[in-house]
């Protein structure tokens, strides 16, 4: 047989054995896509309902929530803000990506219609919706998607912007996080509102919605610019996301520094008070402290007598002979007179 037909001959066979290998590989990886199910598709406020999953993360954590104004199919539209979220539960799916857990079914603050929404709390994002009835809540049909098009993201992001001296005291940090995004859709996207979350640690993010101004083109791209914001005397290591039309977009790390001069300022406080808390109370004591009273009294001041005490004018006479000169006299005391002088002159 030549070399081409026995090629042909076992080309054959190995064609079948790939097509039905790739047609067995096709449900396999529906299957990994994240599922989840809940035990009744209706029940009313006060009971509970059990949710199932499979396809997700092995390990992975996750958060259970019955949110408002959200349809599998556009996910919630509202973001978290439409969730009963003080109601939520959590769940860890074991090594399979399984899961089982009990909700409670309760109100969630926008109209139905309602599902239970999944989401993963760390790592790679992944979600899941199902239809849940809510008896007895209002019901009103979803906004319209006047959007029309479809962003995806062009470019890395990255925080623009740095600490300063009152973050150093405990301000909140600020930056601006910064986004190129492109329309992929076949119609405009005009005034778009972006959800911007941040997440301590193992924390579900914090998502706050802000509007964008601006029209994007079929096709076009343009650079988004967001303020991204943390509570006073944050620190540590945080992660920044950005989620349109109920997905992440992208997600970028952010180390916030120790607020190191409200210790410095703390450090003086424990200083300082106490030093002037002593030096006060030293003061009182001192005040209130009685006395004693030989401190009071003091020594009487001893009387100076004057060096010497003028006595009487001599009276004029003739004037004496040259002769020798007579010894000094004495200083004159108040009591002694030159006429009682023994050692004096004689009159004539």
């Amino acid at each position: 047989m030549p070399y081409a037909a026995r090629v042909s001959h076992l080309s054959l066979p190995v064609l079948l054995v790939l097509l039905l290998g790739l047609v067995g590989a096709g449900p396999a990886h529906g299957a990994d896509r994240p599922a989840v199910e809940v035990s009744e598709a209706q029940a009313g406020t006060g009971g509970s309902v059990t949710v199932t999953g499979s396809g997700w993360r092995p390990r992975a954590l996750l958060t259970l929530l019955i949110c408002g104004q959200a349809e599998p199919s556009r996910g919630v539209t509202g973001g978290t803000n439409s969730c009963a979220n003080a109601d939520g539960r959590a769940v860890t799916t074991d090594s399979e990506g399984r899961f089982r857990r009990e909700l409670p079914v309760v109100e969630p603050p926008v109209p139905c219609p309602c599902v239970v929404h999944v989401e993963t709390v760390t790592g790679a994002d992944a979600e899941a919706d199902t239809a849940l009835q809510v008896a007895g809540h209002a019901v009103e049909p979803l906004p319209a998607d006047r959007a029309g098009g479809r962003l995806t993201l062009l470019a890395d992001t990255r925080l623009r912007g740095a600490g300063g001296l009152l973050t150093w005291f405990g301000s909140p940090p600020t930056r601006t996080l910064v986004v190129t995004v492109g329309n992929v859709g076949t119609s405009p996207v005009k005034d778009p509102v972006f959800q911007v979350g941040t997440s301590h640690g193992v924390f579900a993010p914090q998502w706050q919605d802000q509007r964008w101004r601006g029209t994007i083109r079929p096709g076009g791209k343009t650079r988004i610019e967001l303020p991204v914001e943390l509570a006073g005397g944050a620190h540590g290591d945080y992660t920044v996301s950005l989620k349109y039309g109920g997905k992440v977009l992208a997600e970028h790390p952010w180390g916030v520094g120790r607020p190191w001069g409200v210790t410095l300022f703390w450090a003086l406080v424990l200083l300082v008070v106490p030093a002037a808390l002593f030096r006060a109370g030293l003061a009182v004591v001192d005040h209130v402290r009685p006395r004693h009273p030989g401190h009071a009294a003091r020594r009487p001041r001893r009387p100076r007598l004057p060096a010497t005490v003028p006595g009487p004018s001599p009276t004029p006479g003739p004037s004496p002979t040259p002769g020798p000169s007579p010894p000094p006299r004495p200083a004159t005391r108040p009591w002694f007179t030159p006429d009682a002088d023994p050692s004096g002159p004689t009159k004539t």
